[in-house]
């Protein structure tokens, strides 16, 4: 079992939600990166998600596209990126990181290549998204043989042939993008999320957790309902954006508003 199982099957036995909070790694220079990872988990992040910049993150709304300007104009690329995973290890074995970007820099760097460098920094699992359940055969058993767990995307307009695929091949946990749009999407149907929710659940025992449309406490605690888990980016991006010319200010930041959503889900265990 993968650390990033262990822990998800650890929360699903407390009755927990899985909190897993996204960054863009390097932003708003690499420097800040690995302190701010801390400061996620101080604020209660049970798996952390982070951005690979890009220069055209086409899943992404604004907020994160400018993020991935930030941080591959502050110097940050794949090598950098998994520097700081390393460093984010030698004080945190525990806390699972999920490397979520697009295909074209791995592609680049040598999938097989890629795979065991990141396994070796101490990367939990991937996330690709531009990468299609159909191209799986090719890369699946490289991620697998590094002890990768491979993450994949399901939407509302998701077919059930593509949610059982998906099913067939995805590992650690399910991810639900919530709304049918980029990141940084404002409007949350939780009664769409819900029926959406029951059908995938219908063909996969793996976690399913949301993303997409989560900004708060409130959006958190109602998606938590329903779901394993809930994933927080845009939001916690916007205040990195805001006080990029600042960052000693952002680890109690990011560590308050998350600690907020984790509340908001631990009084639906109660």
């Amino acid at each position: 079992m993968s650390r990033l199982q262990k822990q998800l099957a650890d929360l699903k036995a407390q009755g927990r939600r899985a909190l897993i909070p996204f960054i863009t790694g390097g932003d708003p220079a690499p420097a800040h990166t690995v302190g701010l990872m801390h400061a996620l988990v101080a604020g209660g992040a049970d798996v952390i998600e982070l951005g690979m910049p890009f220069s055209d993150p086409m899943a992404d709304g604004p907020t994160i596209q400018l993020a991935c300007e930030r941080a591959l104009a502050a110097g940050t690329n794949v090598s950098k990126l998994l520097e700081l995973v390393r460093e984010f290890r030698r004080s945190n074995q525990s806390t699972p990181v999920v490397l979520m970007g697009y295909l074209n820099p791995i592609e680049h760097r040598g999938v097989a290549k890629f795979a065991e460098q990141a396994r070796d920094a101490g990367v939990d699992g991937v996330l690709i998204v531009d990468l299609a359940v159909e191209e799986t055969p090719e890369f699946a058993p490289l991620f697998r043989q590094a002890g990768l767990d491979m993450i994949f995307l399901l939407a509302p307009t998701s077919s059930e042939a593509r949610i059982r695929a998906v099913a067939a091949v995805g590992s650690g946990y399910l991810y639900y993008v919530s709304l049918k749009g980029v990141t940084g999407a404002a409007t949350l149907d939780v009664a769409g999320v819900a029926h959406k929710l029951a059908e995938i659940r219908q063909y996969t025992a793996l976690p399913l957790a949301v993303g997409f449309g989560i900004r708060d406490a409130a959006s958190a605690a109602a998606v938590g309902q329903v779901a394993d888990g809930v994933v927080v980016g845009s939001a916690l991006v916007s205040e990195i954006e805001k006080h990029a010319a600042t960052p000693e200010v952002l680890p109690a930041l990011l560590t308050a508003k998350l600690g907020a959503i984790r509340k908001a889900l631990d009084e639906l265990s109660v």
